[in-house]
């Protein structure tokens, strides 16, 4: 559906063509970059100045985050090698929270390889208050939503918060953790990450032991 506003009147007489014409390109042009800067606020906050290059994401760059202005709550959305990054700083309450649905959950001990060594544990992350996943789900590719304050009970009962796959149907708690009877045949994926300081993440790579 398009935005550009239609006229409906009757076609415009040879004088008044060339000012109606200048008016459509003024009124497509307005509109598209309306368009664009909606369409930009409706989005996950994506960070395009922690971005690299074009050419180094084609190659596989490592990215490199500041989280430091993420508040308890919030997620915030990276791109790294063309896929979708989610980075969210989960509060003491969700944490507790993860422990009180595990047997509806289809891995919960995170046995399937879909994390780094490092992440093979109940919150699926190196520190426990920030979660880094890749926001594709396992089943087709899609990418889920991120449902908060009570909109994720409608598919997972008693669960106030967690990740809903509208194309199927998929769902996953707030460690990335696949339920039982979905779609959806594993856990989403946690990328190799590692810590640069309290505030800095870096994608695509770990830490080299000590």
């Amino acid at each position: 559906m398009s935005d550009v506003s239609v006229d409906t009147n009757e076609s415009a007489t040879n004088s008044e063509q060339p000012q109606s014409s200048g008016r459509r390109k003024f009124l497509t042009v307005g509109t598209c970059v309306v368009g664009a800067v909606g369409a930009a606020g409706a989005a996950v906050p994506f960070v395009a100045s922690w971005l690299p290059s074009a050419k180094a994401k084609a190659a596989g760059a490592d990215v490199e985050v500041d989280i430091s202005s993420i508040q308890p709550g919030q997620m915030i959305g990276v791109k790294w090698r063309g896929k979708p990054v989610w980075i969210v700083r989960r509060t003491p309450e969700l944490l507790k929270s993860l422990s009180a649905h595990e047997e509806q959950l289809s891995d919960p001990n995170s046995e399937v390889a879909q994390q780094p060594e490092f992440a093979q544990n109940q919150y699926r992350s190196l520190k426990e208050e920030y979660l880094v996943l890749v926001g594709i789900c396992t089943h087709l590719g899609c990418s889920p939503k991120h449902l908060a304050k009570g909109a994720f009970e409608e598919y997972a009962e008693g669960i106030a918060e967690g990740f809903f796959c509208p194309c199927h149907g998929s769902k996953f708690d707030m460690a990335g953790r696949v339920f039982s009877g979905v779609p959806a045949p594993s856990n989403l994926v946690v990328p190799l990450y590692q810590y640069v300081g309290d505030d800095t993440i870096i994608i695509g790579s770990e830490a080299e032991a000590s």
